[in-house]
């Protein structure tokens, strides 16, 4: 009994730390948003609900909002469904060299996004980039995507898919390849087309992963997004690569409406967290975790 207090003791720190900077912030970030401050007057003035009636009323704010999840479908198809299937045609077809298809997969989680970014905006420069040269040899003309709706939705998503390949990818080979392999090698015999092995043996059998993968492209995709959204375009033009998260902090930390930021960052937790409850509750009912 005098020992019980030592795991409350470990913990503590992390706890503390926790507190500090997760609980404490947001909960000071909702009290935020029911003020008009702009971080340099020493008072705040209470709006109430003023700030959520000007984003609901704004339409700017609808069409951020509808980005957000434009990002998130992209996301979740280059990071969840194109890794899955990468990983697959690595254990099934790639019989030598397994090593190396890996490295060069899994090579872009180490690199920084800034020198990533840079490499494509070379790539992809409409103008002199090696894309553009290749599509002029067919007589095609690549658009100037950094101005274009819907293109630049496209291409941020894409760089951020490729920084978050690359450990998608690790985890989830990891998962198929410890699927029994007799499993897999029956099936073989039987002569079943790969596709019907993907989908009825190995998407089931490393479902539980696959669901942890889900829940993290969604989490972590949109961190990222936020650095190739203020390098390349600042949420323009007219905030059509804009997001909730670069939104919020275009009102806070450019024009200052500290109300409408905190107001903005407060609706974007509530967005993801009905997010994950509706995956939970769908797509977790259908997860094998057996494997």
């Amino acid at each position: 009994m005098k020992k019980t207090w030592i795991p409350y003791f470990l913990l503590a720190p992390s706890v503390i730390i926790i507190l500090i900077f997760s609980i404490i912030p947001l909960c000071y970030t909702v009290y935020l948003s029911f003020f008009d401050w702009n971080m340099i007057k020493p008072e705040k003035k209470f709006v109430g609900f003023d700030n959520y009636i000007d984003l609901f009323t704004n339409k700017i704010f609808y069409m951020v909002t509808a980005q957000t999840l434009m990002y998130i479908l992209l996301l979740i198809f280059f990071n969840t469904v194109v890794t899955y299937i990468f990983a697959f045609i690595v254990d099934y077809f790639a019989t030598k060299r397994k090593r190396i298809y890996e490295t060069a997969l899994f090579i872009p989680s180490v690199i920084s996004l800034v020198v990533g970014l840079m490499v494509f905006l070379w790539i992809l420069n409409p103008v002199s980039g090696p894309f553009a040269k290749f599509l002029g040899l067919f007589g095609l003309t690549m658009p100037n995507w950094a101005i274009s709706n819907g293109w630049v939705i496209f291409v941020i998503s894409l760089i951020v898919a490729w920084k978050v390949f690359g450990y998608n990818f690790l985890v989830l080979y990891s998962s198929i390849i410890g699927i029994p392999r007799e499993v897999i090698e029956a099936a073989k015999i039987d002569n079943i087309r790969p596709s019907r092995i993907f989908l009825n043996i190995v998407l089931p059998m490393s479902s539980g992963t696959g669901f942890y993968i889900l829940i993290l492209t969604i989490v972590q995709g949109l961190q990222y997004v936020f650095t190739p959204i203020s390098v390349i375009t600042k949420g323009g033009p007219d905030y059509k690569s804009s997001n909730l998260i670069y939104h919020a902090f275009h009102e806070g930390f450019t024009l200052y409406n500290t109300g409408t930021s905190a107001a903005i960052s407060t609706i974007t937790m509530i967005i993801f967290f009905a997010l994950l409850v509706i995956q939970f509750a769908v797509v977790e009912r259908r997860v094998d975790y057996e494997n």
